[in-house]
């Protein structure tokens, strides 16, 4: 049986997990989080203890024990210097929401650019078991454009695979691609793969990436599946480990528009 368990208390054992003679950490109380930091960069991670205590009640020292590699395994890539020029194919684009930061903690610009009224588009460098999002220090570093970081992310995402689960609900269907290879949701990008879902579809195309790890496509064939999809994005939106927007949006001539379901109606 699990011991009872305290943000004080958890916050103590990661900071003995954590101890380094380079690695600072601090409790701010007020909004129960530990920010873990390179001492001499500043670079560092903060995370809301009270999430990590309820992941410990579920799954126990094994919470304790992901959490202390995800935060040794995000210090480490702070503390690296990568290059991009050798590692084109590890380049991808990723989609975030637009409030999603366009700078880092170090107050060095994000490369980005613009994609829905909901949507921006950043490209992170893959390491393997996590990535690192590209700024532009690191173009100017290479001499590298946005245009060529574009030109390569965009080729990259057509190499991953576009295999859907589909769930047919009220006589819509319903297609899911959730592989968690962390770009999940940046095969919203892949146009030929859009192109040919509405070429196949019954009715009108919708489209939702409520978090980074799924991709939602929809054939809306009656009114009721505007309403399953509203639900369904939302429920997605809310347990995603990073969200990006609980609206959907419908496909229509290689355009992507955003769209305000209300229950039982047709969106305008």
């Amino acid at each position: 049986m699990k011991k009872n368990m305290t943000s004080f208390k958890m916050k103590s054992i990661l900071e003995e997990r954590l101890k380094d003679e380079d690695i600072r950490t601090s409790y701010n109380r007020n909004n129960d989080t530990l920010r873990v930091e390179w001492k001499e960069s500043k670079q560092g991670v903060t995370v809301a203890v009270p999430n990590i205590v309820g992941k410990y009640q579920v799954d126990g020292e094994q919470a304790i024990d992901e959490i202390v590699e995800h935060l040794q395994e995000s210090l480490r890539i702070m503390n690296q210097t990568y290059e991009l020029t050798g590692m084109e194919k590890n380049i991808f684009p990723v989609i975030r929401s637009t409030s999603f930061p366009t700078e880092t903690k170090a107050k060095t610009n994000l490369v980005y650019q613009d994609h829905t009224a909901e949507t921006r588009i950043f490209y992170a460098l893959d390491l393997g078991k996590s990535y690192r999002l590209i700024d532009e220090p690191m173009l100017e570093k290479e001499g590298w454009t946005k245009d060529r970081i574009e030109e390569i992310a965009t080729f990259n995402l057509r190499s991953l695979k576009t295999e859907p689960r589909k769930d047919r609900v009220a006589d819509n269907d319903f297609y899911f691609i959730a592989t968690q290879d962390g770009y999940d949701a940046s095969r919203i990008l892949n146009e030929a793969f859009l192109e040919e879902m509405q070429a196949n579809a019954k009715g009108e195309v919708a489209v939702a990436v409520p978090h980074q790890d799924v991709l939602i496509i929809a054939d809306i064939q009656n009114k009721t599946g505007y309403d399953i999809l509203a639900q369904m994005t939302m429920q997605f939106f809310a347990d995603g480990r990073i969200p990006i927007t609980s609206l959907s949006f419908i496909y229509e001539d290689k355009t992507l528009t955003p769209i305000f379901i209300l229950a039982k109606n047709r969106p305008e």
